[in-house]
């Protein structure tokens, strides 16, 4: 009778641990994707020819505004990544032909994907889970990175974002020429702003968020990079339950750094790529956005069609 005790002991210790596994185990599970177990896109399945002509509306002066940073080997970098272009001979080649061409090409060494303004796609990070890597739409590395480019969510997979900006000017709602590193961003904060702008979000809007972080860009680059202000947890959510297609800042994570929980690295890239497929463009430039207080746009972006690549290097502009 005694061991009977012991025994039904244990089975009920162990139907407890069982159950609450699997409920782990089902609260940690963000896929399969709304879009399909298949689907490599994400949140760029919400552009459609309708967002692209609702930017086109908002064309009314034709000013172009250039929100890419200039690529140079002295730009402020992530730690362990680097940058260099080298011109190959002056001139790369020639005299050739009657007519005595030379020419110049260029050799580009670095992360391309992950300097400057950089553009975060679906495989650029995950989520270690239980021994596994999983990211965006539950697949697992194992199954698809390789050294010579991944086999699943490169960023030739997103396409091209031709579709409404919005520039949320937090800076100006809090009264700052700069926020200082480590201001979180709130979802109250983006409702205020939007509030004082006059503006509101549409699905499959892109979302640049001004906090003049970028002020500090070529200036004081050990500032720009111990940290930074951007948004948190509850805004992230915010932003996604709008159902937007990508974040941008004048940072170089959008989300605040350091994080609001001090043991967790990158969470809000977690929240919005890896779980919601929602995608990141980071250091870019809008302070002449801002200036002009042109809140919103149409949005132009091409990543660059590296195969199996994690982001892509490029100049993304809004035209007003």
């Amino acid at each position: 009778m005694k061991s009977y005790s012991i025994g039904l002991t244990g089975l009920l210790l162990i139907f407890v641990v069982s159950a609450v596994c699997a409920e782990n185990e089902k609260g940690n599970r963000w896929w399969p994707s709304e879009w399909g177990a298949d689907d490599e896109r994400g949140a760029a399945n919400r552009l459609s020819p309708e967002k692209v002509l609702e930017a086109a509306a908002l064309i009314e002066e034709g000013r172009i505004y250039q929100l890419g940073r200039v690529y140079e080997p002295e730009m402020p970098l992530f730690p362990g990544r680097h940058y260099s272009l080298t011109i190959p001979g002056s001139p790369s080649g020639g005299p050739a032909g009657s007519n005595q061409v030379v020419y110049h090409e260029e050799m580009i060494s670095g992360q391309i994907g992950q300097v400057g303004t950089q553009f975060d796609g679906l495989g650029h990070v995950g989520t270690r889970l239980h021994g596994e890597d999983i990211f965006y739409n539950g697949f697992r590395r194992s199954e698809f990175g390789t050294a010579s480019g991944l086999e699943k969510l490169g960023v030739e997979k997103a396409g091209v974002f031709v579709t409404r900006g919005v520039l949320i000017d937090v800076a100006a709602y809090k009264n700052k020429e700069r926020l200082t590193v480590g201001t979180v961003v709130t979802a109250e904060d983006l409702k205020g702003a939007l509030k004082k702008q006059s503006t509101e979000l549409h699905i499959g809007d892109v979302v640049l968020i001004h906090t003049g972080h970028g002020q500090l860009w070529m200036v004081d680059n050990k500032e720009y990079n111990r940290g930074g202000p951007g948004i948190g947890l509850d805004a992230a959510i915010w932003l996604a339950e709008q159902k937007i297609v990508m974040t941008a800042a004048d940072t170089w994570a959008t989300e605040v750094i350091p994080s609001e929980d001090p043991v967790q690295a990158f969470p809000i890239h977690q929240e919005l790529i890896v779980k919601r497929g929602i995608y990141n463009l980071e250091n870019l430039d809008l302070s002449a956005l801002a200036e002009d207080r042109v809140y919103e746009f149409a949005f132009m972006f091409a990543p660059v069609k590296f195969k199996g690549a994690t982001g892509s290097p490029g100049n993304p502009i809004a035209i007003k």
